[in-house]
Formats: C-alpha cells, sequence, structure tokens
C-alpha cells in the first residue's frame, strides 16, 4: 500500500501510513524507510537534473530518472510477494 499510494498521493500518504504502522511490523518499517529514501533520493537528482537543463546537460538525466522511475511498479509487485525491495540509485538516508 505504501508503494501504491505514491502513484496517488505522492510521498503524503505513504508517510502517514508508515508513521502509524512502523511500530507493529518490521517489514512495514523496512519498506516506510526504503520508500522514504527513494523518495528523497529521486526528488533531488529531479532538481539538480532540473537546475542543469539551462545548460541543456540536464535532459539527458531527466529522460533516465524518467525510466527508472517506472522500476517503481516492478517494487510493487515484489513488496507485494512479501519480498524486499529497493529501488536502483536510492540513496540509504533514513537507516
Amino acid at each position: 500500500l505504501i508503494w501504491i499510494l505514491n502513484i496517488f498521493t505522492g510521498f503524503i500518504g505513504p508517510l502517514i501510513i508508515w508513521i502509524m504502522k512502523k511500530d507493529e511490523s518490521e517489514y512495514i518499517n523496512r519498506q516506510g524507510k526504503n520508500y522514504l529514501n527513494f523518495a528523497i533520493s529521486y526528488t533531488s537528482y529531479i532538481i539538480v537534473s532540473w537546475i542543469l537543463t539551462i545548460v541543456l546537460i540536464g535532459y539527458i538525466p531527466l529522460f533516465i530518472l524518467s525510466i527508472a522511475g517506472f522500476v517503481m511498479i516492478i517494487g510493487i509487485v515484489t513488496v507485494n510477494k512479501g519480498e524486499d525491495f529497493v529501488v536502483p540509485f536510492t540513496i540509504e538516508i533514513i537507516k
């Protein structure tokens, strides 16, 4: 549910679910942290890419990030099976 809510509510829905349920399950706690690390990392990547578009070099990372964002769909299926999933290129900020 954390990963699916991202599509509809941005980071607010997953954040609320993680805060409410993190003490009930270690798995939900781990996936909530994985999601928040993904959201923070990819937001910072996109901001830097948009800044670099001024010099026309930022369009390449934006294209790559848009493709990498679709990997999240694979993650939704993986997490639904009960397996751990970390999106590629995610910086582990929340441990």
